[in-house]
């Protein structure tokens, strides 16, 4: 394999709009397929774009899943102001009732999901959010993938020309060089999970679980 067919998910979000910027303009990538709940109002000779509602249901597109060897999962919601069982609704359900239906229309996808610093593998901790995340990292890796990766951000520097950027990004971008040198483990930018995504796909990587520093050396090879 030397090239991917992309599904990717949340390209209408801050990681996911990013990352569609590089699948864009790679040439190891080839073809890409977003799903989506509103159109994402992007035109691109490497994109077909198809709606979906309800994530946690995908039956209704499952022949259109299939041919792809890779998913991007970059759809995510802050757990702020939520509580557990919703955030599990949102988090871990939708994000299973998705992959298993791309497992069966295409087993040979790499699966990378954007999951959090401080996630929880254990399923046991105090924050509310890092369990789910936690469980839903640890279910995703019994589905039947040729690979799954869960990528664990902290900081993340935007691509020039994003427009879907967190307002906390916009005010606090200025802070991200001294984070980066104070604190290198804890911030990346958005081209470097790009990056990660296309080389682990193609070429594998020691670690399922993509710490900061994982995710800067996967996008250098």
């Amino acid at each position: 394999m030397n090239r991917l067919q992309v599904i990717l998910t949340g390209a209408t979000g801050m990681v996911g709009e990013g990352v569609l910027f590089e699948c864009m303009e790679n040439p190891l990538v080839e073809r890409i397929l977003i799903v989506t709940r509103k159109p994402s109002g992007v035109s691109h000779p490497k994109i077909k774009e198809v709606i979906l509602q309800d994530f946690s249901n995908a039956e209704p597109i499952k022949e259109q899943l299939k041919g792809y060897n890779a998913c991007f999962f970059c759809l995510g919601v802050s757990s702020v102001g939520m509580k557990e069982d919703e955030y599990y609704k949102l988090t871990y359900t939708l994000t299973l009732g998705f992959a298993k239906t791309v497992s069966d229309a295409s087993p040979e996808v790499t699966f990378c999901y954007v999951s959090g610093a401080h996630t929880d593998s254990t399923e046991k901790g105090r924050s509310m959010w890092a369990r789910v995340k936690g469980k839903t990292e640890n279910d995703l890796a019994k589905l039947p993938f040729r690979a799954t990766y869960n990528f664990r951000p902290g900081m993340m520097k935007p691509t020039q020309g994003q427009k879907r950027v967190l307002a906390a990004y916009k005010y606090m971008g200025w802070l991200y060089p001294v984070i980066k040198t104070l604190f290198p483990k804890a911030a990346c930018t958005i081209r470097e999970v790009a990056l990660a995504m296309i080389h682990v796909s193609l070429k594998g990587y020691p670690q399922k679980n993509m710490e900061v520093s994982d995710i800067i050396a996967a996008a250098k090879n």
